[in-house]
């Protein structure tokens, strides 16, 4: 009943364990003009003039952003003035946003400021490969 499994039948793991990292982080003070890309977090507490494309975005209640930004998954507690696009985009209560979000989760907390518009990200639908099924008629 409790029997230890015989050597050489241990679980092989089918995916690949998920690689940590440490978020990029833009402190307080620092300003920066130009386009950032990453496919990893960034953590924005100061302010960047310039075009985001990153893995997770985080601005902090100081950070501001003066741009486009492209991410999975946002999370605003400062101020962007520009469009946003993600699959996820969360603004909280000391949010103040400026522009067009599109996205297919949207989250807005009580006391957030929000202008602009709310455009729904639709998936595209899942085209099945199966062969037609015919009928015989007799």
């Amino acid at each position: 009943m409790f029997s230890k499994a015989p050597k050489g039948s241990e679980p092989v793991e089918t995916h690949a364990p998920r690689k940590l990292a440490v978020a990029s982080l833009v402190a307080n003070g620092v300003r920066l003009r130009g386009d950032l890309v990453t496919d990893g977090d960034l953590h924005l507490d100061g302010a960047l003039e310039g075009d985001l494309k990153v893995g997770r975005l985080t601005v902090g209640e100081t950070g501001v952003v003066s741009g486009t930004i492209q991410a999975d998954t946002v999370e605003i507690r400062g101020q962007v003035v520009g469009t946003i696009t993600a699959r996820q985009v969360r603004l909280l209560a000391t949010a103040r946003v400026d522009g067009d979000i599109s996205h297919t989760e949207l989250a807005i907390e009580a006391g957030a400021h929000f202008e602009g518009r709310s455009l729904m990200i639709v998936p595209e639908p899942v085209v099945s490969q199966a062969p037609p099924i015919s009928v015989a008629a007799e």
